[in-house]
């Protein structure tokens, strides 16, 4: 487990309104992810920490990088992200969404942690607009146009695209 990521509070708790900041890397396996969409590099981690008449306030960020393919052309992706956080610990918690403080020590490995996994993209792209494969060839329409007919047609409709150019259009 990630030792630099276990803080002290003691002193935060004795008075409100005192700050700690908390700059370290840590190794992604310490981190425990368990996802194979986080790259094995460092984790940067920078938080501020504030004491507050209820508990302790951690806001900053937190950095990672993540891999995956792009959902439409399969590309391999990769990209550092850099995520916000503003979390709240309490000795009783009292807000639902609040992390506990157990021994007047605060454990921000769980809370990076999930920021971190809920920031990796599920469905990302190489581009926003990137084409993909034709549906029907299979070739890639970001090397350019394969030449598939690609107009949907539904034969239910059949009998009224034989009267389509037949007659007027209606006065507008």
């Amino acid at each position: 487990m990630a030792t630099p990521l276990v803080v002290n509070v003691v002193e935060l708790l004795r008075w409100p309104g005192t700050t700690k900041d908390v700059v370290v890397d840590v190794a992604a396996d310490d981190l425990e992810f368990n996802d194979a969409r986080i790259s094995n590099e460092t984790v940067s981690i920078a938080l501020h920490l504030e004491s507050l008449s209820n508990g302790v306030s951690v806001a900053g960020t937190a950095a990672a990088t993540w891999h995956g393919e792009c959902r439409r052309c399969l590309a391999p992706l990769s990209e550092r992200m850099v995520v916000d956080v503003s979390e709240l610990y309490q000795q009783i918690p009292e807000d639902p969404e609040a992390y506990s403080i157990e021994n007047d020590q605060i454990n921000l490995l769980p809370m990076v942690r999930e920021n971190l996994l809920v920031a990796v993209p599920l469905g990302p792209l190489c581009r926003e607009d990137c084409p993909g494969f034709c549906p029907q060839c299979g070739s890639d329409l970001a090397e350019g146009a394969c030449g598939c007919d690609t107009t949907v047609s539904d034969p239910r409709w059949a009998a009224l695209e034989g009267l389509k150019g037949r007659l007027p259009d209606p006065p507008v």
